[in-house]
């Protein structure tokens, strides 16, 4: 009967460690039961990394209450694949430290992390699991997938940076005056001869001659302008001023007499007060800053003249050194000089650059399409003229033909702290793969192109609406793109009209996300003419629906 009984026993127990097997193993067999989602439900890379959550939902009366389930998030791509962090869960008599899944189910909420390396762009994001049920361990049957990826169109970004050329402020054609005047007495408006004779009217004949002779040089027309000194009434010294005029128009034909003058134009001032704070700025006259102050005080002519005669013993200085200059009329001749034309500075470069000037110099060099020549110009405009536009020139120059290491050694040597320097030096950090740094120096300053950088750091760090809003209306390289990772698709097709094969491939893009299968082809065929975008499109998740 004892033995009965113990073999009974025997039999139980093995029936119920059976049985709790068979549990344990229909845990695994059941796979299919526990569903995992994943947001995005396409894994995109951002900066380097790819980050989803993942939603892992256990149904009632799955989970086993003295179980354990680990699950391992595997992205598999081409050349490999890679393990995340696994997700540790336990029934609810276990009393170890993980996520517990009672008998009523549940739903977990986990995030997995992977960094991005080439060919994960065609990817897929699976999950392997295992039971461990008192100390044996129960295989899920195949991988749970949970999502495809990774999406790498932000990698599309135009990483060069915006920057420009300093400008040069060469002119084309150039003002030019010859000028000259004559005296009047107080009070009068009579020109004396003495005037018409003076060294000043002889020096403006000759000038106006030499004019004459220049084929650069064209005389355009002739001012003469009056005005009478801001002393006594108003009134009188308005009339006097016109008369002084009339009695200059008359004068100045003598003088312009065998000379090309242009049309004559005659104007009255009236009381000199822009002269008169002119020649006392430039007077030794002591306490010459109470009358400027007066000056800046009161508009008013009465009030200025009456508040500058209470200083007496300036104002005797004033009647002696300045009011006499004001009582003038002015002859003034405008000429316009024809600079260099661009063929003729090309020329100069080549067989006399000694002639020109640190403007012309630097408009040269835009005209020089080598890029030895060009530095050569360069060097020529900092030897000559310690041109520090010139120096900064030079670095750009340099950075176009990809030598970055010359380009920051000619940035070095710039001594301006314009902000156009400092763009610079952000775009060699940015070149650099230092964006932290290039970052930092796009936000120190106010220069147009640091914004447009800025951008770029932006669309690096997933910040895309950020960046389209600092794109948008710009025309930079990378504002289709800003617009088409932000979602506003379109935007990105009003802006994106280009006919090289980047612009086809954007296009193409934003024909797939729109469901335009036939479309999207079309552009991938276009863009195939550059052999990179033709193998990325093989591969790129944007067009898995489309292909």
């Amino acid at each position: 009967m004892k033995r009965l009984f113990r073999n009974i026993f025997v039999l139980g127990v093995a029936a119920f460690a059976l049985a709790s097997c068979n549990n344990a193993a229909k845990m695994a067999e059941l796979a299919e039961q526990v569903k995992i989602s994943c947001n995005p439900e396409v894994l995109q890379v951002v900066a380097g990394n790819i980050d989803a959550d993942v939603t892992v939902d256990f149904p009632a009366d799955y989970f086993l209450p003295k179980a354990r389930l680990t699950v391992v998030p595997v992205l598999k791509y081409m050349g490999g694949e890679v393990e995340g962090d696994s997700f540790e869960y336990q029934g609810q008599k276990v009393t170890e430290n993980y996520k517990m899944v009672s008998k009523d189910g549940a739903s977990i909420r986990e995030h997995v992390n992977f960094k991005y390396v080439p060919g994960m762009e065609k990817s897929v994001l699976v999950a392997r699991a295992k039971v461990l049920y008192k100390g044996r361990e129960y295989e899920f049957p195949g991988e749970i997938k949970i999502a495809d990826g990774a999406n790498t169109t932000y990698m599309l970004v135009n990483e060069n940076g915006a920057y420009h050329l300093m400008a040069d402020e060469y002119k084309e054609v150039i003002p030019e005056e010859v000028e000259a005047q004559i005296l009047y007495l107080i009070n009068s408006a009579d020109v004396r001869s003495s005037q018409l004779n003076s060294a000043g009217i002889k020096d403006y004949k000759a000038a106006v001659a030499d004019v004459m002779n220049d084929e650069r040089r064209t005389i355009l027309g002739t001012d003469i302008v009056a005005y009478a000194s801001p002393d006594g009434p108003e009134g009188r010294n308005n009339t006097l001023s016109q008369q002084r005029e009339a009695s200059a128009e008359k004068a100045f034909k003598t003088v312009a007499k065998n000379l090309e003058t242009g049309t004559v134009t005659g104007k009255s001032i009236g009381e000199d007060w822009e002269g008169f704070k002119e020649l006392v700025t430039a007077s030794n006259i002591q306490d010459k800053d109470l009358i400027l102050r007066v000056l800046s005080m009161y508009s008013d002519p009465a009030v200025r003249e009456y508040e500058i005669k209470n200083m007496s013993s300036i104002y005797k200085s004033l009647a002696d050194n300045v009011l006499p200059e004001l009582r003038r009329a002015r002859f003034i001749t405008n000429v316009e000089f024809k600079n260099y034309t661009p063929e003729e500075l090309t020329a100069l470069v080549n067989s006399n650059i000694d002639v020109l000037d640190e403007e012309a110099l630097l408009r040269a060099a835009t005209l020089v399409e080598n890029p030895v020549a060009r530095q050569a110009i360069y060097r020529q405009a900092i030897q000559k003229f310690d041109s520090d536009r010139a120096r900064f020139n030079s670095a750009v120059t340099f950075l176009d033909a990809g030598d970055l290491a010359s380009a920051k050694a000619a940035l070095d040597a710039v001594k301006s702290t314009d902000g156009c320097v400092t763009n610079l030096k952000g775009v060699f950090a940015l070149r650099e793969g230092n964006y932290t740094e290039a970052a930092r120096l796009f936000a120190s300053t106010e220069c147009p192109n640091a914004k447009r950088n800025s951008a770029i750091i932006d669309i690096l760090n997933g910040s895309y609406a950020q960046a389209a809003q600092k794109l948008e209306g710009t025309g930079d390289a990378n504002e289709g793109l800003a617009f088409i990772l932000a979602n506003q698709l379109d935007k990105a097709a009003n802006v994106i009209k280009g006919t090289d094969p980047l612009s086809a491939y954007e296009r193409a893009i934003i024909a797939a996300r729109r469901g335009n299968a036939q479309a999207a082809q079309n552009e991938i065929r276009s863009a195939s003419a550059d052999s990179k975008l033709a193998n990325r499109a093989a591969t790129d998740v944007e067009f898995a629906k489309v292909q």
